[in-house]
């Protein structure tokens, strides 16, 4: 098999914008492409399969992403890692870094996945799934957690393409494997009836096919980047690093996914077809949040490299960069969205009860989405320079502890399905605000120790 050695990208010398802008767009629009796929699943049983069908794998989002979030989390771990040993020029221990990486991440998605299949129908009670929708969510569930191994294969080596300035092949990679996931919906869904099995088989199905390019690529690599079975391993000290990084921020995407399973609770309190029109919704806050997310990752990867290589006036400049291409491109999307959402909700369905509900979401979420650059490129930046758990507590403290205590009190007092979606906007203000106190008070000791 002819190996291949791909060119780096240079974050320690050389504009800023372009490089960002070069680095951040691809993995947008991969993340973009991504959801696009997924929300073909809400868009095929939504206009072919019925409501209840649209309802059950709306009840499943806020489980779906208590998993996603964690296995997106605990990748910003390698792939800091990995820039920062890049960043020092120690090259030699990026390979057992590698297989260290992809070994862990082998182990933690067959035992994620059997987490959820054990989990499942307990979380999807608590969280007040409707009981005539309940069997149909479970079956989704239960087929799209064989896909959780593939995903965190996928992740774990996509993290490893960014540590050295990659973003575009992964995003090929996600066109190839959404079209499949899209012909596969409208196929086992339309021709075959099979529902939210279909759309669930056609998913895991997708994520094995990224997951096997991923692998593929970094095994026809010559370098310290080469994957060779063989030499599959965990080296305890390098996991260690992996884990002091990605732990807290794993951890911080679980919790918040939790803290939207007790707002899927006040969702759905409203009925079916407000959990319909939310999981709807729900598309288009992923869209535009996949912009701020990948400027996000942008500061991890361009802080760890100058971190690591002693340059923190270049990472006061990545960070402010960031947070101005973060906001800007994301309100771009949002304001799109809204100035054209009956059309882009009548993608999804044909029901004016469950538009209804989708268009009073986008207005009250959708709209504001730029806010949540605030506290991940903040967050992103110090976990670039080591600091993890700081940002993990910060953002639980924001996103969840705000979140309860505002369906305790405010929306008790208002128990309406604005005041409800409320709630996303006051907490990223509050979580963003504190963690800018947060960066800059850690930014002055860094500088301390410098002079």
């Amino acid at each position: 098999m002819k190996t291949i050695k791909s060119k780096e990208m240079d974050m320690l010398n050389g504009g800023l914008v372009g490089k960002l802008i070069l680095f951040s767009l691809p993995l947008a629009f991969s993340s973009i492409l991504q959801q696009l796929f997924n929300s073909a699943d809400v868009a095929v049983v939504g206009r072919f399969a019925g409501d209840n069908a649209l309802a059950a794998v709306g009840s499943c989002v806020a489980l779906v992403g208590i998993f996603v979030n964690l296995i997106v989390g605990l990748a910003v771990g390698p792939n800091a890692v990995l820039a920062n040993l890049i960043g020092q020029k120690q090259r030699d221990k990026i390979n057992d870094m590698v297989h260290t990486i992809l070994t862990f991440g082998t182990i933690l998605g067959l035992g994620l996945m059997i987490l959820g299949f054990a989990s499942a129908r307990i979380i999807l009670e608590l969280s007040g799934t409707p009981s005539g929708v309940l069997a149909e969510a479970l079956l989704y569930i239960r087929i799209y957690f064989l896909s959780i191994p593939f995903m965190t294969v996928y992740n774990f080596g996509a993290a490893i393409l960014r540590s050295f300035g990659d973003t575009r092949r992964p995003m090929f990679y996600l066109i190839i494997s959404g079209i499949v996931n899209v012909i596969l919906n409208l196929i086992l869904v339309i021709c075959f009836h099979l529902g939210v099995a279909g759309v669930a088989i056609s998913t895991v199905i997708s994520n094995v096919i990224s997951a096997v390019m991923v692998m593929v690529y970094l095994y026809r690599r010559d370098d310290e980047f080469a994957f060779r079975f063989n030499r599959m391993k965990i080296v305890r000290p390098y996991l260690r690093k992996i884990l002091q990084i990605g732990i807290p921020s794993g951890i911080q995407g679980t919790i918040f996914s939790i803290s939207n399973v007790f707002i899927q609770s006040g969702i759905n309190s409203f009925g079916k077809f407000a959990i319909a029109g939310s999981s709807l919704a729900l598309n288009f806050e992923y869209f535009t949040y996949d912009i701020a997310n990948a400027f996000a990752q942008a500061t991890v990867t361009f802080t760890s490299q100058n971190y690591g290589a002693g340059n923190i006036k270049r990472c006061k400049k990545v960070f402010w960069l960031n947070m101005l291409f973060g906001i800007v491109f994301t309100e771009i999307l949002a304001v799109i969205f809204i100035v054209w959402s009956d059309f882009f909700v009548g993608i999804y369905t044909k029901s004016t009860a469950v538009a209804a509900y989708a268009l009073i979401r986008m207005y009250h979420v959708c709209s504001l989405e730029g806010l949540t650059t605030t506290y991940e490129v903040e967050s992103a930046a110090l976990r670039g320079m080591g600091k993890s758990v700081e940002p993990a507590i910060f953002t639980i403290l924001g996103t969840v502890v705000f979140r309860l205590i505002w369906l305790g009190t405010v929306f008790r007092l208002r128990s309406t399905f604005d005041w409800l979606l409320n709630v996303y906007a006051a907490s990223w203000i509050f979580t963003g605000c504190a963690l800018f106190i947060v960066y800059v008070r850690h930014m002055k000791k860094v500088e301390g120790k410098i002079k």
